[in-house]
C-alpha cells in the first residue's frame, strides 16, 4: 500500500487499491480518516493538510463531531453475519448481490460517514449521485465531456441498493451503534403503480386444461403420452395450489 506523511508525521496519506488517496490522523485521542477524492499526490497532500487543520480547529472549538462507527464498519459486520445466518435460506446469488452493491456503490459513497450521518438527506444525495453520476455541487470537467453519456441505474436497482443500506443500519442499531434506523424513503416519491399478476379467466383456464388433457390422450407413443400427461398434471397442480412459477418449479422435485 502506497503511503506518505506530511506535517512531521501528524498526517498519513495512503491508497487502498483504488484511484483516490485517503488520509488519516490522530485527533482528540482518536484515529480519524477520510478520502481526499484526489488522484494526484500533490492535490491529496493539500487536501489532507487542510482537513487536518480544520479538524484540529474544530477540536479546540469543541464542535468536532462525536466519535462513532462508520458505515463501512457496520457494512463489514453486516455481511459477516448475514452470510452465516442466512446460509441455506438465501441463494448465494442473493448474498452476492448485497456484496456487489456495497463494494461498488454504497461503501464508496457512505463508507467514511459516521452512522448518524447516514440519514434521509444523505440517502437523497446518494440517489442524485447514482442518477447523475456526480456528487452534489460537482461541476463538469473536460474529461467528463469526453466520456460516453452516463447511464443511470433502473429504479429497481436503486431501490435494492437503498434496501441493502437499510439492512446495514439495522445491524448498527442491533449492535447499539445507532439509536434507530432513519427514514430512507424518497421525499418526492410518487404513489406506487399497482400491477396485477397475469391470470387466466375461468373460460381460458378451462380451454387450457381441456387442450392439455386432449393432447395427452391423442399423442402416440408411451414416452410422448407420458410427457404430455406431465404437462397436464402440472397445469392442474399450479392452478389448484396457487403456487408461483418459481415455487412450482421447486415443488416438482419434492
Amino acid at each position: 500500500m502506497a503511503s506518505h506523511e506530511i506535517l512531521g508525521g501528524l498526517v498519513q496519506i495512503y491508497k487502498r487499491g483504488g484511484k483516490h488517496w485517503h488520509c488519516s490522523a490522530s485527533i482528540a485521542g482518536k484515529q480519524r480518516r477520510t478520502t481526499t477524492c484526489e488522484e494526484g499526490l500533490a492535490e491529496a497532500k493539500q487536501f489532507a493538510e487542510d482537513w487536518f487543520l480544520e479538524q484540529r480547529g474544530k477540536t479546540r472549538a469543541g464542535i468536532l463531531k462525536k466519535a462513532e462507527k462508520t458505515f463501512a464498519q457496520a457494512a463489514e459486520v453486516f455481511m459477516d453475519e448475514y452470510e452465516i445466518i442466512t446460509e441455506g435460506q438465501r441463494s448465494p446469488k442473493w448474498v452476492e448481490g448485497h456484496k456487489i452493491r456495497l463494494r461498488r456503490h454504497l461503501t464508496p459513497f457512505f463508507g467514511e460517514m459516521g452512522l448518524s450521518e447516514v440519514n434521509e438527506d444523505a440517502a437523497q444525495a446518494y440517489r442524485v449521485y447514482r442518477l447523475t453520476g456526480k456528487r452534489a455541487g460537482e461541476a463538469d470537467t473536460a474529461t467528463d465531456k469526453e466520456r460516453p453519456p452516463y447511464k443511470p441505474p433502473a429504479h429497481s436497482t436503486l431501490h435494492d441498493e437503498i434496501g441493502t443500506a437499510r439492512l446495514v443500519l439495522q445491524t448498527a442499531v442491533r449492535k447499539g451503534w445507532l439509536d434507530h434506523v432513519p427514514k430512507l424513503t424518497p421525499p418526492y416519491k410518487k404513489s406506487g403503480k399497482i400491477v396485477h399478476r397475469p391470470w387466466f379467466s375461468p373460460a381460458e383456464y378451462k380451454q387450457l386444461y381441456t387442450a392439455s388433457r386432449q393432447r395427452a390422450h391423442d399423442l402416440k407413443g408411451k414416452l410422448h403420452q407420458w410427457n404430455a400427461g406431465q404437462v397436464h398434471d402440472y397445469v392442474l397442480f399450479m392452478a389448484n395450489t396457487g403456487l408461483r412459477p418459481d415455487e412450482g418449479a421447486i415443488a416438482k422435485f419434492w
